[in-house]
């Protein structure tokens, strides 16, 4: 069986991994408390990811520190994540962890991007182009509020 196969209870492997990490972060949560610095994780997680992911996902860190420095960096998943309050408003997967063809930049519902009745929360990314950078940087303010 492939890591992209389903298991007997319907998860992939990575799948499972993914929830295996976030199960870990919780637990590193309550044992650290609140308070504590969790944007070393983010960086460790970064700098694991391949050449291609670990690129963007630098650039979207630095984007997020940049434009909503009140949303705070930690692992979900065990992907990159800001959070306002404890409560992910934005994520960053690689498409290593999936082993899908692109990273993904995605919103959740704590993100301000409400308009009209139907609004993206999730975005392809390849490469990052300084439009692609300008578009990202709008949003990442928008979401944070």
């Amino acid at each position: 069986m492939t890591t992209n196969e389903k298991s007997h209870d319907g998860f992939t492997d990575d799948e499972r991994a993914a929830m295996k990490d976030h199960a870990k972060e919780l637990k590193a949560a309550k044992r650290r408390g609140a308070k504590a610095d969790t944007e070393p994780e983010v960086l460790a997680k970064i700098a694991e990811m391949d050449d291609a992911d670990r690129v963007l996902a630098e650039r979207v860190h630095a984007l997020v520190k940049e434009n909503a420095p009140n949303l705070t960096a930690k692992t979900w998943y065990g992907m990159p994540a800001y959070a306002r309050d404890g409560k992910v408003v934005l994520f960053f997967q690689s498409a290593q962890k999936f082993k899908s063809r692109y990273a993904t930049l995605g919103f959740s519902d704590q993100a301000a991007l409400d308009e009209d009745t139907m609004w993206p929360t999730s975005y392809a990314l390849t490469s990052l182009t300084p439009a692609t950078e300008k578009r990202i940087a709008a949003l990442i303010a928008q979401a944070a509020g």
